[in-house]
């Protein structure tokens, strides 16, 4: 059965020049084919992700009543918890079997307005929850830069044009927690349904339950099997758009247990670009993707937009 490729930090931290080249090489090919790779030696700390998981379980354990003191439906719930049965992919009207909590980066304090809305933290119920959560946050934001360095290598451009995009963007660490499905499942519901993500690119450290699969070429269904080691990488819509398909967003799904008493949690991190960022594929990937723009001109604030309305998480302007 085929697998997604595994690609190796180190190779891109080495000063060894062509270590750095065939990391890059291995970036971009994949983002190019399947979308996905499983990325090793990534230098975020288990323990800091075990920690992670632990705070989210403390949560996620709280009562009802408490977890919903946390809901923000007026800003599309885009920070705080989101409860169970709420979102829903695009498309499919049966809801996602999860509930999450969201964060993003810290409001600067140098006095530049930032065009996200700030972090809420469940201080009262779970005091060490926004320390642990917002270390994770720091590091894996880090990683994610050196990974747009890569991609934007790979696509013949300067270092930092992905990096510069997402500078200030609204990045979001999303904490999902999958409870026990019991025994009365609403018909064509799943944990997460077939989707793609709609950002630039996601960073999803180690679930604490294998279910993640990811739609081949021939429209099979390739398990991605758990792995401690490794955070998972995907391109998502907002990439696909700019590149005009070159980078892929592919369709992926995270399917119900055969053990209905199976609980799962996921940290996945979506990096997003600045709202003002145009999106419109841009005139050398349409060249090189057959010549005709396959993709509309929008800009991210509101591909962002249209898309949590999509979902449930908004309501139309």
């Amino acid at each position: 059965m085929r697998s997604i490729p595994v690609i190796d930090y180190s190779d891109y931290l080495s000063s060894d020049v062509q270590r750095k080249k065939a990391f890059v090489q291995a970036v971009g090919e994949s983002l190019q084919d399947i979308g996905f790779f499983a990325l090793k030696n990534h230098g975020i700390p288990l323990s800091s992700i075990e920690e992670s998981y632990q705070q989210g379980d403390a949560f996620f354990s709280l009562p009802d009543e408490q977890k919903r003191s946390y809901l923000f439906p007026d800003i599309s719930h885009q920070r705080g918890y989101t409860a169970f049965g709420i979102e829903h992919a695009k498309n499919n009207p049966a809801p996602d079997l999860k509930e999450f909590w969201q964060t993003g980066r810290s409001h600067p304090t140098s006095g530049k307005k930032p065009t996200y809305v700030p972090n809420v933290w469940p201080t009262q119920h779970v005091p060490e929850f926004q320390s642990v959560i917002d270390g994770l946050f720091t590091n894996m934001e880090s990683l994610s830069k050196d990974l747009l360095k890569a991609c934007s290598t790979y696509l013949d451009k300067p270092e930092d044009w992905l990096t510069s995009m997402a500078e200030d963007g609204n990045t979001i660490m999303r904490m999902i927690h999958y409870p026990p499905l019991g025994n009365e499942v609403p018909k064509g519901a799943v944990r997460s349904a077939a989707h793609e993500d709609i950002n630039f690119i996601t960073l999803l450290v180690t679930a604490t339950a294998d279910g993640l699969e990811v739609m081949d070429h021939d429209g099979s269904w390739i398990q991605v099997e758990g792995d401690a080691r490794h955070i998972i990488v995907d391109s998502g819509d907002m990439l696909q758009n700019i590149t005009n398909g070159l980078f892929k967003s592919t369709t992926h799904r995270v399917v119900n247990p055969k053990n209905s008493s199976e609980r799962r949690f996921s940290m996945p991190m979506f990096v997003h670009p600045r709202n003002e960022i145009d999106l419109t594929p841009r005139k050398e990937f349409v060249e090189r993707t057959g010549g005709t723009p396959l993709y509309k001109s929008i800009t991210a604030g509101d591909y962002l937009h249209q898309r949590l309305v999509e979902i449930g998480l908004a309501e139309e302007k």
